[in-house]
């Protein structure tokens, strides 16, 4: 007797092909049958209405520290992502010398902004120091797959100590930073992730940004050796550096025939010719045999900070992040009043200029401490500054004053101004859905919702794309970019990661200020709607009736 039948459900394998009525058969974790009329089975699942589909993958996530408390990755499942590529920007954790592990964790909370609370009370780096000690605490802890990737800054601290972040690698170190390489590679990673714009607590570049040329071409040659991806993050806020980035990529690619991939791509109204410019270098690349894939979210960045905590959307003010560096409370409510009108200053100049490249998005109140101040949530800070009579800053520090620092604001629809013109980047061949982020951010960006907003957006509002061509571009297409064997395609004899889905109801669903993460982390949760049930492995994982399937642990590291 099978283990599972889907029964009935509108069939979108993955393929691009056409959907078709059937059912889907499932036994000891695999697809046994898709299509026609399914016998018995112990459990049958009723998809009448639904859309039975792969299950989605993710390339771009941070979830490295966050699976060694939470099994789920919450709330990816429920997005119906059955497999996420953690390690990007230059970040694993491993391979790391246990004195290395602190100046790591530090680097790795300012990036990915996870509070110093909740890295310490998660993160009980119960494994040793090589890549593969990590990925073996993982197996049968985890609810979804995970194909790793290993951080170039993680590998030259590993083999240059605090050199790693002060000079280029000697001829001996980079043959040193290609066996360790090899070494996580044939220990499970997926390939290796680099970054040419992260930085460092102390505004230090991080290690991977000081490798020279030749460093990063050996360690492409490793890749080669073993067909694995090279990931980057380029310099996405200047389009001639990003320009240049996809001919070094394309280089690389062509001399070691290997896959690359560079995020994040975004289209703004305030730099409307960039993604054509980037996109043709792509094309030029693409024509010459090289494997250069641009990863492009579906939705615009909403970007929330207080100053009660630091945040990536502070980093270009220095007054305000100092401010909001200081640890004792009382003393960082005085250092607001003293430095107010450089706070207010550096506020103004913000508010004019577009962010990073990506467009300027409007200031509002998002959440309030006070109920006098409840009517302010949903308003712009220009309406409220207008309506005051004071500068836009001025509104910020004030609130902020009023409220011991509590309120939180948010910077909405940083990017992707046009759904029209981002609707035919993703419709693009070349180019991969990625760069969620999910994982990071912690109480900053709402990094989730890239599946749903691909379906409600794209497929329903603008058209751009097919519901079985979207369906194509989370799953057989990043399964195949990256490698990832036995997903991205319902078939028989491959891995059984399905979601059922509404097609008329997926989308992104509300956002929720979630206080799950250990220690002191607020997360603000990008909710789906119209997700039915994630399977995998064969095993239902999440359904919107009962949630999480307690003690669910289906997950792999899928590149094993």
């Amino acid at each position: 007797m099978l283990d599972l039948i889907i029964r009935d459900g509108l069939i979108v394998d993955g393929s691009g092909l056409p959907g078709r009525r059937g059912d889907v058969s499932i036994h000891e974790g695999r697809i046994v049958a898709v299509g026609g009329r399914a016998g018995e089975a112990a459990t049958v699942l009723d998809a009448a209405g639904k859309v039975v589909a792969p299950g989605f993958i993710d390339p771009h996530t941070h979830y490295d520290a966050q699976l060694c408390f939470d099994p789920y990755a919450f709330p990816a499942i429920e997005h119906g992502v059955t497999t996420v590529v953690p390690g990007n920007c230059s970040l694993s954790l491993a391979p790391l010398k246990a004195d290395q592990r602190d100046a790591f964790s530090r680097m790795f909370r300012l990036i990915e902004e996870m509070p110093e609370p909740t890295f310490a009370a998660g993160v009980d780096w119960r494994w040793g120091e090589g890549f593969g000690s990590w990925l073996d605490a993982l197996t049968g802890q985890i609810a979804l797959n995970v194909v790793p990737l290993v951080g170039h800054s993680v590998i030259r601290m590993f083999v240059m100590g605090p050199d790693a972040q002060q000079r280029e690698a000697t001829a001996g170190e980079i043959v040193q930073m290609a066996d360790v390489l090899r070494e996580c590679l044939d220990a499970g990673a997926v390939g290796l992730s680099t970054s040419f714009v992260d930085i460092d607590e102390t505004y230090r570049p991080v290690p991977s940004r000081w490798a020279a040329p030749a460093e990063l071409d050996a360690l492409a040659a490793v890749l080669g050796e073993r067909d694995k991806v090279l990931q980057i993050v380029h310099e996405f806020y200047d389009t001639a550096l990003t320009v240049a980035r996809v001919e070094q990529l394309a280089e690389l690619s062509l001399r070691h025939g290997i896959t690359t991939t560079l995020s994040p791509l975004f289209h703004s109204d305030a730099n409307p010719t960039a993604v054509a410019q980037v996109m043709a270098a792509v094309e030029q690349a693409r024509a010459r045999g090289a494997a250069v894939w641009p990863q492009v979210q579906t939705r615009p960045i909403d970007i929330s900070f207080t100053l009660d905590q630091r945040s990536l959307m502070l980093l270009t003010m220095p007054s305000w992040w100092q401010v909001a560096s200081i640890r004792d409370h009382a003393d960082k409510v005085a250092a607001v009043n003293d430095r107010r009108q450089a706070l207010v200053d550096e506020m103004n100049s913000l508010a004019r200029r577009p962010n990073a490249g990506l467009g300027s998005g409007a200031f509002v109140v998002r959440e309030v401490v006070n109920e006098r101040n409840n009517d302010l949530v949903g308003r712009t800070i220009d309406d409220i500054a207008a309506e005051r009579g004071c500068s836009h800053g001025d509104a910020v520090v004030d609130l902020a004053l009023d409220e011991d620092l509590g309120t939180w604001f948010i910077r909405e629809s940083i990017g992707h101004d046009n759904s029209a013109v981002v609707g035919d980047l993703l419709a693009d061949p070349l180019v991969h859905v990625g760069a969620s982020d999910g994982g990071a951010h912690v109480g900053s960006f709402s990094t989730f919702g890239d599946t749903g907003y691909l379906f409600s957006e794209f497929v329903r509002e603008t058209k751009s794309l097919s519901l079985e061509a979207a369906v194509k571009k989370i799953t057989l297409d990043p399964a195949t970019i990256w490698g990832i064997e036995d997903r991205g395609l319902l078939a028989a004899g491959r891995a059984a990661d399905v979601v059922v889905f509404d097609a008329d109801r997926i989308g992104r669903g509300p956002e929720i200020a979630s206080d799950d993460f250990p220690g002191d982390g607020i997360r603000w949760i990008r909710r789906q709607e119209g997700i039915d049930t994630v399977i995998v492995n064969g095993a239902v994982t999440w359904d919107a009736a009962g949630g999480y399937a307690p003690d669910a642990r289906a997950g792999v590291i899928a590149t094993r």
